[in-house]
């Protein structure tokens, strides 16, 4: 014998169950590759790395390697594409 879906379980034949604690759509995911670029500083600010950063570092000064190590703040026009990303 079988059973047609939801019937038995609530005592009203054919209605399906809703379930409150859980949104109906699902969730949208963070970029992966964004959430390992950027982070959001507690005041909102984006912060990225550098570039040029990864190679050629022999002829780039000491002080240059020095700042560029340092975050920086995301662009105000790529501001609007990364908060887009992180979903935040």
């Amino acid at each position: 014998m079988r059973r047609t879906r939801g019937a038995g379980r609530s005592g009203r034949e054919g209605s399906a169950a809703v379930c409150f604690n859980r949104p109906s759509m699902p969730k949208m995911k963070t970029h992966s590759g964004a959430k390992k670029r950027f982070r959001k500083t507690a005041s909102g600010k984006l912060r990225a790395r550098h570039s040029f950063t990864s190679h050629n570092l022999g002829k780039k000064s000491a002080k240059r390697k020095r700042h560029l190590g340092r975050p920086v703040e995301v662009a105000p026009q790529d501001h609007k594409r990364v908060e887009r990303l992180l979903h935040k």
